[in-house]
């Protein structure tokens, strides 16, 4: 059976960025992923963060899955005024270091899904 890690936070705290780092590192752990998998993995979802940030969400949700290694589901919420911000660089980023998924509204990215 498989079970989700979910975790919903704010995006203006970059305090949380820190905890979801290190919730992601825990699922990693249990998936028995190697430390630079873990790393990689994490960075791919502080970055997938920071793109909904950029393109004007105020809320996320991250959604943890072990099955077959790790996959995140990562959905902006709460945007008063959704845009397509400025993500090449870090679109590039994750596509070097998982497989990636993108969704949009429109031309808004409004979530990304992570597996490695």
């Amino acid at each position: 059976m498989m079970k989700d890690f979910k975790i919903s936070f704010s995006l203006d705290d970059s305090k949380f960025m820190t905890a979801v780092r290190l919730a992601v590192g825990g699922v990693c752990a249990v998936a028995d992923l190697d430390v630079d998998a873990a790393e990689d993995f994490k960075v791919c979802v502080t970055e997938s963060c920071l793109i909904l940030k950029n393109c004007g969400f105020k809320s996320a949700e991250v959604v943890l899955r072990v099955s077959d290694g790790v996959c995140a589901e990562i959905n902006g919420y709460e945007a008063e005024t959704p845009s397509e911000g400025q993500n090449e660089l870090s679109l590039a980023l994750i596509s070097a270091l998982v497989d990636c998924k993108i969704e949009k509204c429109g031309n808004v990215i409004n979530k990304v899904t992570l597996k490695i």
